[in-house]
């Protein structure tokens, strides 16, 4: 199965203007379209992520009776967060073909157009759940292909994020997972950490070919690792994700101007190239933790230098 680029990540929330709003306002985000579709149970928005590459971001909410989406929340306690990773695929029958040749459980959202399936093993699931969809699917919002929608004037500073850097997902051993996702969709590895260099987790970073995002995975190491603790709570679920900000100081007023507290701030030298990143918790979010970097030089941050407990 190939994955030839990501396309958005998607979350959930009770609350959609509310989620939206905070996104322009503090992540700088731009709203393009917008959605309601109480056939399929869902309202939701899209929006442009500064410097992205084509990625984006959606926000989905529950719409009329019986809504998945609405399920999906109760059986969470009710908490917003990550509900999808969105990506195309050249042929999608082919990949229906493969995941089920693997045990994994395809379910469909419009048939032919776009499927729904966890890509983590089948044995340690259910992981993350990703959309995939077909070559020619203008989109993944259902039959209602929505419209444009009118950006929001926040006022204020935002953090200054220009891309989407990578998702982050927790996994009991870092290298079952590489193997897994390159044999399943070709992903590549392009760093880790020693096995050693961190008391209590490890990590990789893989590459999805063709897509300008990648995909860390992390797990535990020695005792008491939050890893563990994540894993025991959520499983093999995405941890966190991972913006890059132009101008540091632009982003921590930002934070500051919002009331956005911000932790576990590091930063460091590289090759003579200054670099830092900082956490911004869940609540403050609209359910995801997120991490801000920023590099005095491309290529000069590491990536998990110190990653907190969500």
């Amino acid at each position: 199965m190939q994955i030839y680029r990501i396309d958005h990540v998607a979350q959930v929330t009770p609350d959609l203007d509310g989620q939206v709003e905070l996104l322009e306002r503090l992540f700088g985000f731009r709203r393009v379209r917008a959605w309601d579709n109480p056939a399929e149970g869902v309202r939701g928005a899209r929006l442009e992520i500064p410097g992205s590459r084509g990625q984006a971001w959606e926000v989905l909410a529950p719409a009329g009776d019986g809504s998945a989406l609405q399920t999906f929340l109760d059986e969470h306690g009710g908490r917003p967060g990550l509900h999808h990773v969105g990506a195309e695929v050249p042929d999608l029958e082919a990949a229906r073909a493969e995941l089920e040749s693997r045990d994994l459980k395809p379910t469909d959202g419009v048939r032919g157009r776009w499927l729904e399936a966890s890509l983590t093993p089948p044995e340690h699931g259910p992981g993350v759940l990703w959309r995939l969809r077909g070559p020619g699917s203008l989109d993944m919002c259902g039959d209602t292909p929505g419209s444009e929608a009118e950006p929001g004037s926040p006022d204020g500073p935002n953090l200054g994020v220009v891309a989407l850097d990578h998702i982050c997902q927790a996994f009991h051993d870092r290298d079952a997972l590489a193997d897994w996702y390159r044999d399943l969709a070709g992903f590549v590895q392009v760093w880790r950490t020693p096995e050693d260099e961190h008391p209590d987790m490890a990590d990789l970073v893989l590459n999805i070919p063709g897509s300008a995002i990648c995909w860390e995975v992390i797990t535990s190491r020695g005792e008491d690792s939050f890893i563990d603790r994540f894993l025991e709570r959520s499983g093999p679920a995405a941890h966190h994700v991972t913006f890059e900000v132009d101008d540091w100081d632009r982003a921590l007023a930002a934070c500051d101007h919002h009331g956005t507290p911000t932790f576990d701030d590091e930063e460091g030298v590289t090759d003579g190239a200054a670099w830092k990143h900082t956490f911004i918790h869940p609540k403050h979010t609209g359910g995801i933790l997120v991490q801000l970097f920023w590099e005095e030089r491309p290529g000069v941050w590491v990536r998990s230098d110190k990653i907190p407990p969500s």
